[in-house]
Parts: structure tokens; C-alpha cells; sequence
């Protein structure tokens, strides 16, 4: 008898998406069309919460206490499930590998071991969490270890997707959106889909430009002369300067007004700029990811303008 794949369950992503939705005014039909969703499903999840005022219905506060109630059930998570696969994933965040890389890594290391030996990124960051009381809010759990100092930015409460907040939001109208972007990115089958930004110091009137290849993982960066969008686009124009012309197809920026000058990328490096939506981090979340692990070696108050070219 054949039937529907049964959905998984809502995820901190797409909570945060009915949260933002339904605050704006948006319908239950809309938000289901857009995740792709039962309507039922986003009834049952804002759950006799009508009001649409801000506080009425938070997608953490709603995705910790899933957690919780998982938690309850005596649930064990894959990772303290099997030996090995927690032994790889500790050994690795403490060597200074994200989760991200230990998601990817592990496939390589044991081609053959795919039922054991395979992790999502999302599951090491919740078992990271889940390490605590109250989703990752509480104290430590006895007998358990604290991992948060090996994630990449070492946050000692998991962060609400997209509260990354941009230097200045500027208004989309007339901008490219990744709505328009086309579908085969999100796929990563073909090479050439970039993502850039900043990553900035308040004391320092330099900072760095980052950009990341989706497919091949390929990271570059470089010191600019100051914060402004000229300054951030002349990096990126000589790091992108050596890349093929075949493999610079599409650049996914933020929102923030050191993004501004679209145009002027497009008509340089001959590929289509998209913007993410505003305080939607994870619509470029590898970009993210790796400015993270950038951070690492230069965390936030780095005086850029002391950190030479070598070092």
C-alpha cells in the first residue's frame, strides 16, 4: 500500500518563519504553502495563540519545550546511541572542527558505515544544547559535558535563526531577491554559487571581507581600507578576479547597507547578485558558518589594521 512520506517534525527554522509570518499578518493557508506544510500542522502549532502581537507565539520558546517533552520520553540521541559516532563527534569539535565539517567529514572517513556513522550538523548542535536543562538554557546535566567552547562562535544559549541583525537593513524594493534565485542552488550541484560579507570590529576601521563557493566549500578573504560597500567590494572584485568565468554564476549578499552597490558586482564579475531576506541569516547560512570558524583565530575586538596580509 502506497502513501505520502510522512513529514518530519517542524524544525527551529521554520518556527521561526510561522513566528515572523503570522506576526505580519499572514494566514495559516499562506504560511503552510510557503513551508510546504498541512495547514493542521500550523494550527497545532500556534496552538490557541490568536493574537498576533509580538510574544504571543516564539518559535524558541516553542521549539524548547518540543525538545524537552522528546527529552522527557526518555529519548536517546544518536550520538550517546553509539560509541563511535560520539567518540568521532567530540574528538572533532575539540580538534576545532564545526559541526558542519563533522557532518561532511564523517561520509569520507566511513564510506561504508552508513546507518552508524552518518550525523546531520543539526544534531551535534542539539546534543551540544540538549548537554543542559531547559533546551540549553538551564544548568548542566549530571554526567554530561559542556561542548559549547568547541562550537564556532561558542555561545553559551543557541542563538534564534537570523537574530544576526546587518549593519543598517536597506529596503528591497527594486532588489534582486533570492526568492528569484534560482532553484538549483539550494540543490549545490553545480559549482559557481557564492555567498559574501563582512566581518566587522567596532574599535577597527577595517574589517573583512569573506566570501564562500557552495559546492566546493572554497573560502576567501581579505583585509579592506574601510566599511563602507566600495571599500568591501574592491576584496571581493580581486579574490573573485582569479575565479574562471564559468564558475561565478550567482552571489547571495545580506541586507545590510555595506551591500548596497549590486550593480556595479554584476556588471564587474559578470555574475546575478540575490539578497537574503532581512535578519534571515540562514538563507546564507555557509557563509555564516565560516566566518564562525574565522573567528576563532580573530575574535571580536581584532584591531584589523594590526593583523598583517601573513598573519
Amino acid at each position: 500500500m502506497s502513501g505520502k512520506k510522512k513529514k518530519p517534525p517542524l524544525d527551529l527554522r521554520e518556527r521561526t518563519i510561522i513566528e515572523v509570518r503570522y506576526r505580519d499578518g499572514n494566514s495559516m493557508r499562506n504560511i503552510a504553502k510557503e513551508l510546504d506544510r498541512n495547514v493542521s500542522t500550523i494550527s497545532r502549532e500556534i496552538d490557541g495563540k490568536p493574537s498576533r502581537g509580538i510574544g504571543k507565539y516564539i518559535a524558541d520558546v516553542s521549539h524548547r519545550k518540543v525538545l524537552e517533552r522528546i527529552s522527557n520520553r526518555g529519548n536517546i540521541s544518536k550520538i550517546d546511541k553509539y560509541t563511535e559516532l560520539k567518540e568521532y563527534v567530540i574528538k572533532n569539535l575539540k580538534l576545532g572542527w564545526s559541526p558542519e565539517q563533522i557532518s561532511g567529514r564523517i561520509k569520507k572517513d566511513y564510506p561504508r558505515n552508513k546507518i552508524i556513522m552518518r550525523i546531520s550538523h543539526e544534531a551535534i548542535y542539539q546534543y551540544v544544547y540538549n548537554q543542559f536543562h531547559r533546551g540549553g538554557n538551564g544548568t548542566l546535566k549530571k554526567d554530561c559535558e559542556d561542548l559549547r567552547m568547541y562550537l564556532p562562535r561558542k555561545r553559551k544559549r543557541r542563538m534564534k535563526k537570523g537574530a544576526r541583525i546587518p549593519q543598517k537593513v536597506i529596503r528591497r524594493e527594486n532588489l534582486p531577491v533570492i526568492e528569484d534565485r534560482p532553484k538549483i542552488v539550494n540543490r549545490r550541484k553545480e559549482t559557481g554559487h557564492w555567498e559574501n560579507d563582512f566581518v566587522l570590529a567596532k574599535k577597527s576601521k577595517q574589517a573583512i571581507k569573506t566570501t564562500n563557493e557552495l559546492v566546493s566549500g572554497l573560502y576567501l578573504f581579505g583585509k579592506t581600507k574601510g566599511k563602507k560597500a566600495k571599500d568591501g567590494d574592491e576584496v571581493l572584485f580581486s579574490k573573485l578576479s582569479i575565479i574562471p568565468s564559468k564558475y561565478l554564476k550567482t552571489l547571495t549578499r545580506d541586507n545590510g547597507s555595506e551591500n548596497r552597490n549590486y550593480q556595479e558586482v554584476e556588471k564587474v564579475l559578470g555574475l546575478n547578485v540575490y539578497y537574503a531576506n532581512p535578519y534571515h541569516s540562514w538563507e546564507k547560512g555557509a557563509n555564516e558558518n565560516a566566518n564562525g570558524l574565522l573567528r576563532r583565530f580573530f575574535p571580536k575586538g581584532t584591531d584589523w589594521s594590526k593583523i598583517t596580509d601573513n598573519r
